[in-house]
């Protein structure tokens, strides 16, 4: 079938490859503007448009979807389904009802859980035991549309914000496979979502990183891996910012913030319940690399005390 695809990042990507490659027709993809990237400014190809431009897919940039040029521009290509994912803009009512199928989004939560801009990291964050992903219908809102199909994902206990984002990004590809076949024999029925059930999650920015110890350590070892790799969860040592890449929670207490356990391959962080032992950190400045390695270079004692500005 005729194919409009929509999206941006790299985890859009792994659909449009899955459907390119399950032999439909893709016959435009479209997605954000180019930005600048690195020190020389130079303007960067989304992830989308660099592999559609591989394999000569005609590629469209509108800086806004809805203005009427864009519409016209999208309405000439008749296609059977429009299918988005992670595109970074609202589509209007008149270009959801273009295609013959609809427009099929795919999310990487299981909605109505996790509606938002960043459900793989929150996920993590908030310590769920199963993700996924949904497809559904596109309707005006945000991520609130009929649910067409959905595909769980156990997380690992040492999952990662990316780990789990690489995981989804294939299933997905898959998923939005199966479900455009599936409309288009006329085998699925959409589903409502139950509003009553429906979460919403905010974007992560960098500031979210910022450890607060006086946190359990559970919680504060599910933000080290839900930020890992970006934006990473940091805190402040001697006047130096210390990302913290891995940790472990361990029976231990003290002051929240308090060094209160040092060997030659961990050292140990109090938290407002039990504590953290360090396993794999990035001093400001320095390369990433394992506590052990650390600690050949850093004298840490106990005592220490990290906090949340840099002093």
């Amino acid at each position: 079938m005729k194919v409009v695809f929509m999206g941006t990042p790299d985890f859009a990507v792994e659909t449009l490859k899955a459907i390119y490659e399950a032999g439909h027709e893709v016959i435009l993809a479209v997605s954000q503007p180019d930005k600048p990237k690195g020190r020389s400014g130079k303007l960067a190809p989304t992830p989308v448009k660099e592999f559609a431009m591989a394999h000569d897919i005609p590629v469209f940039q509108p800086v806004k979807i809805r203005e009427e040029e864009s519409v016209e521009y999208l309405r000439g290509f008749q296609a059977d389904v429009f299918v988005v994912a992670a595109f970074g803009q609202i589509l209007p009512k008149v270009i959801l009802d273009m295609p013959r199928l609809g427009c099929v989004n795919v999310h990487g939560s299981l909605l109505p859980k996790y509606r938002g801009a960043a459900p793989i990291q929150w996920a993590v964050i908030n310590g769920e035991k199963i993700s996924g992903n949904t497809t559904m219908l596109m309707g005006p809102g945000l991520d609130d549309g009929d649910m067409l199909l959905k595909s769980e994902i156990e997380l690992a206990a040492d999952e990662t914000g990316g780990s789990l984002f690489d995981k989804l990004a294939v299933d997905g590809g898959k998923l939005a496979v199966k479900t455009i076949e599936a409309l288009e024999k006329g085998e699925i029925t959409p589903i409502p979502q139950n509003e009553a059930e429906a979460t919403h999650v905010g974007m992560i920015s960098k500031d979210m990183g910022n450890i607060d110890w006086t946190k359990s350590a559970i919680e504060i070892e599910r933000l080290i891996r839900g930020l890992n790799p970006w934006p990473s969860a940091f805190t402040f040592i001697n006047g130096k910012q210390l990302k913290l890449w891995k940790a472990t929670v361990v029976e231990e207490s003290g002051e929240p913030g308090t060094v209160v356990g040092v060997d030659r391959n961990v050292f140990t962080i109090a938290c407002g319940e039990k504590a953290l032992a360090i396993n794999e950190l990035q001093l400001e400045g320095k390369k990433r690399m394992n506590t052990s390695d650390f600690l050949r270079g850093y004298q840490m004692e106990i005592g220490m005390r990290f906090v949340n500005v840099r002093e």
